[in-house]
């Protein structure tokens, strides 16, 4: 006779694999990526995650879709974790002095728990946790991510309320020449001219949009879609137009600096505080494992 009494709740496999949708203000952050002594958004739901899982050690560590710079913000940054079956059997039991109340979904226990760690951090919110498959992964799955970039130029409103999010110019910018010199940059090429070099990591990228606006407030809006972007690709990207938009650069001169593939300083990298992560766009789940060994071959250009 078996007197060991059989296992109460879900199967876990080996690995549950979390889904993380995070916003948060980047103005006290000195990036996404953790950093020996500086406050960033990585570390702070690590120790979160290490926090609600101090008896099951150890901690997860986070994948995440974008390392943003320090200082630059995200409403839809996506990150993912995994899961050991002990812990997952942690974050849904019933806590003593519950009665029969029955064990939350995993996803809702873990949203419910790291929010309610997070909440002394009012800079970061966890805006959805979900239980996904083991071939999504937040980095290498991700189709296209979406950036917004916000100058307020003498034509624009100044409002203090938006000043964390919005960097401020000191002349006047010409919108329509900015846009007419960003879509001359979408499209598959090397964008060595507009990224912080790295050793071993390739500059050639997909541009999938490029557009400026104004909005009701004459606010000028840059929005950027691409498969990934490099280090600084951005803010760079930005800067070029800039100075189209000031008349101290051609339109026509953007495309023959990613033709040029070499760092120059026609224009300047714009500060951080305007930039956010918007969303970033994942395959359905069938296609996850194959976009995400798409993603991590080599990019190069083709040959003509």
């Amino acid at each position: 006779m078996n007197l060991l009494a059989p296992r109460v709740g879900p199967p876990w496999p080996a690995a549950t694999r979390i889904r993380l949708d995070i916003a948060y203000d980047g103005t006290d952050f000195a990036g996404w990526a953790s950093q020996p002594g500086f406050r960033t958004v990585q570390a702070q739901i690590e120790e979160g995650l290490a926090t609600i899982l101090r008896r099951f050690p150890p901690h997860p560590t986070l994948i995440v879709a974008g390392r943003t710079d320090a200082g630059v913000h995200a409403r839809g940054q996506v990150a993912h974790f995994d899961l050991t079956p002990e812990q997952a059997d942690a974050l849904v039991r019933a806590k003593r002095g519950t009665g029969d109340r029955p064990p939350l979904p995993l996803a809702v226990a873990v949203q419910r728990r790291l929010s309610g760690v997070l909440v002394t951090q009012p800079d970061i919110v966890l805006r959805r946790a979900t239980v996904v498959p083991t071939s999504f992964d937040a980095r290498f799955s991700a189709l296209w991510r979406r950036y917004e970039y916000r100058i307020s130029d003498l034509h624009a409103l100044r409002d203090p309320q938006q000043r964390l999010r919005t960097t401020w110019h000191p002349g006047k910018l010409d919108v329509d020449l900015m846009d007419a010199g960003a879509a001359n940059l979408v499209g598959l090429h090397d964008f060595a001219a507009y990224c912080k070099p790295r050793p071993g990591a390739t500059t050639i990228r997909t541009l999938q949009d490029f557009q400026w606006r104004r909005d009701d407030d004459g606010v000028l809006i840059a929005t950027l879609t691409a498969d990934a972007f490099c280090h600084s690709m951005v803010r760079a990207l930005v800067g070029a137009c800039v100075s189209v938009g000031e008349g101290k650069l051609d339109a026509a001169r953007l495309v023959n600096l990613h033709i040029e593939r070499a760092r120059i300083t026609e224009f300047k990298v714009m500060p951080p505080e305007g930039l956010t992560l918007m969303d970033v766009g994942y395959p359905e789940d069938a296609a996850l494992g194959i976009r995400s060994l798409e993603t991590r071959n080599r990019r190069a250009l083709p040959t003509l």
